[in-house]
């Protein structure tokens, strides 16, 4: 019998697997809130790690800092609800004290591209060492240690080009000079291309070798991209295609992980080369059936799942739902891991989750 790793590396690998994989993410409000409904915690109180309670097969092994200035959050004012927090990309946002939500932006100071070269860009090119310390290629060490100790699928984290610039020049900045100063653009996404490459070359000799690599850019909302596609594929997907290159050059697949609508962007996020998808949001418009009837011998499809279908407290629901998505991908020839199209909010009990957990593992088999 297979273990986790084995299973996802047969998937990205086009080889038999013995079931389907399984992943997910509960937010830490929901991990909280599921503590008071028998979710078990540690000696100190806190909920014990959901890979390992649940049995997922792919476990996130760390990161670096992607903020271009390497300091501390700056607290700018503080109530009993919520914090003004200046960061590293002196992009100031209001965050929530107590519980985890898109924060509201409130100011960015990389508004041009002056501010950039001469405030930001130099804290971002040839930084990957300040970045990888020695300290943060231990913890990812440990943690590619420890997950393959377990049998598990080791992926290691990078914060998307896309999702860089929106946090730091704000989404109106950013829209503006795609047309009006294409050429910034490019070289921010320039500048972390090459720390991203650097940082990924470090990993491998001093922390070890991960089993796949994912990159977190949310590229739409709801029924479409934030941009005309063609503006990605100009400005956006051929830098990410430099970075596959590199990690394909040592056998490690690529998984890209965004929110909102995708479909139209499908044939770019395949050309480009990525081998995985994540999570396919169904209440963005995206219907995850229709994706692998086209894209099924390209692409491992990860989540896809309605999460407000695990959200309707139905269990006859959930049933239905959780065993008809998993046998329509299968039908279709989709290599899968099974999970939510984003992640498990408060909204979901602990006991439903659990139900369709069990629900998965009736029709798990390949």
């Amino acid at each position: 019998m297979q273990n986790s790793r084995e299973i996802i590396g047969s998937l990205f690998g086009r080889m038999p697997a013995d079931r389907i994989g399984l992943r997910d993410s509960p937010w830490s409000d929901t991990l909280r809130l599921w503590t008071d409904q028998g979710y078990p915690t540690d000696s100190e109180g806190k909920p014990v790690n959901p890979a390992d309670h649940f049995g997922f097969d792919m476990v996130g092994v760390g990161g670096y800092p992607w903020k271009a200035r390497l300091e501390e959050d700056v607290v700018i004012e503080r109530t009993d609800a919520w914090r003004i927090v200046r960061d590293g990309n002196g992009a100031t946002f209001k965050w929530w004290n107590d519980k985890s939500g898109t924060p509201e932006h409130v100011d960015f100071a990389m508004s041009n591209r002056a501010v950039w070269e001469t405030e930001y860009k130099p804290h971002v090119v040839g930084s990957a060492r300040r970045r990888a310390t020695p300290e943060a290629l231990e913890q990812i060490a440990h943690s590619i240690r420890r997950a393959h100790a377990q049998g598990k699928w080791a992926d290691l984290g990078m914060r998307g080009l896309w999702e860089n610039m929106r946090a730091a020049f704000g989404d109106i900045v950013l829209y503006e000079n795609m047309l009006l100063d294409p050429a910034w653009i490019s070289d921010y996404g320039r500048a972390y291309t090459d720390l991203y490459a650097e940082e990924f070359r470090i990993t491998l000799a001093e922390a070890g070798r991960p089993d796949g690599v994912w990159f977190f850019d949310d590229l739409g909302y709801r029924g479409t991209t934030f941009c005309d596609p063609a503006l990605y594929g100009k400005l956006i997907f051929p830098l990410y295609a430099e970075l596959i290159q590199l990690i394909h050059s040592y056998g490690i697949p690529v998984i890209l992980h965004t929110c909102g609508f995708t479909e139209s962007v499908m044939e770019l996020i395949v050309d480009t080369g990525f081998d995985g998808l994540h999570p396919m949001e169904v209440k963005a418009g995206n219907d995850p059936l229709r994706m692998a009837d086209q894209y099924a011998d390209r692409l491992v499809f990860i989540g896809g799942l309605d999460a407000r279908i695990l959200e309707s407290q139905d269990r006859d629901h959930i049933r239905r739902e959780v065993a008809g998505y998993i046998t329509a991908m299968k039908a279709r020839g989709a290599r899968l891991v099974f999970g939510s199209d984003h992640s498990l909010s408060t909204r979901i009990d602990y006991e439903d989750f659990r139900y369709a957990l069990e629900v998965w593992r009736e029709y798990a088999a390949l």
